[in-house]
């Protein structure tokens, strides 16, 4: 891929991506992607940026993050800190926008969301500054389907800090209302697991716990989500779900959540009258 030019943002054509799948084929982009890439690069740089800051994915000019990634990776060939820098600083607030939210009430679960929050956001620059020095075949991904890739890294942050907290904390509370979100209040039905009450028990969080550990991965996953107070689906974009995130339809995830809850209230239950 040649040099751009002093006020293009690249050539029109994208060079071929290099990670492999597990069945040898190279990751590929979308053709969409690599049709938009090639109108991009003959865009005068300070367009391609206007359009860059639109945030909103359904306006007409919203350039998907897998092209940002591509225009980030390319600049490496030009020399050109600043121009490097303008996507960077784009790349990275959307990036920061899709994360946990920070919050400053103290409960551990709070800190936890922003653990994961620097977790992923620490690993995705790591990874874009190791492209930097040299092709980063871990971008590629990237490249070829953004949003997975970042639900990706959040999923090992996410494991790594139940891990941590040796999965002893209680379920997301509403932070206006101090009540339990209406998803999971909802699924709990007439005996709540998650009752706060309840969790002035050591003993009775332990066998929650264990409880939650003995359900199928995918349950036990949709359940620590909400836990870190993930809705399951939202009519914003650019807001990470617990959908988005397991690669499900809603659908699916509201029924794993209700086999998970009623699993859950039959071990609490069975529990409470050994």
């Amino acid at each position: 891929m040649g040099v751009a030019g002093p006020s293009g943002a690249g050539e029109m054509i994208a060079n071929s991506l290099r990670k492999r799948r597990l069945n040898g084929e190279l990751y590929e982009r979308d053709p969409k992607v690599e049709a938009l890439i090639a109108e991009l690069a003959i865009l005068p740089r300070d367009e391609l940026i206007a359009r860059a800051e639109i945030t909103k994915r359904s306006d007409p000019g919203y350039i998907p993050s897998e092209c940002l990634v591509y225009f980030i990776r390319a600049s490496r060939r030009d020399n050109n800190e600043a121009w490097f820098e303008r996507l960077y600083r784009i790349l990275i607030g959307r990036v920061l926008r899709s994360l946990p939210k920070e919050s400053s009430d103290g409960r551990t679960e709070s800190l936890t969301r922003g653990v994961v929050r620097d977790q992923v956001f620490s690993r995705f620059v790591e990874l874009l500054s190791a492209d930097r020095a040299d092709y980063a075949d871990k971008l590629d991904y990237f490249e070829v389907r953004f949003d997975g890739a970042l639900a990706s890294l959040r999923r090992d942050a996410q494991e790594k800090a139940w891990r941590d907290e040796n999965r002893s904390q209680p379920l997301e509370y509403d932070e206006e209302s101090g009540e339990l979100s209406p998803e999971v209040e909802a699924a709990a039905g007439a005996h709540d697991p998650f009752a706060a009450s309840d969790f002035d028990d050591p003993a009775y969080r332990s066998r929650l716990d264990g409880a939650i550990e003995a359900l199928p991965i995918e349950q036990s996953r949709i359940i620590h989500m909400l836990r870190q107070g993930f809705p399951i689906d939202s009519k914003e974009p650019d807001v990470m779900t617990i959908a988005k995130a397991l690669g499900r339809s809603e659908k699916t995830i509201r029924t794993y959540r209700d086999k998970a809850f009623a699993t859950l209230r039959a071990a609490m239950t069975n529990g409470d009258e050994r």
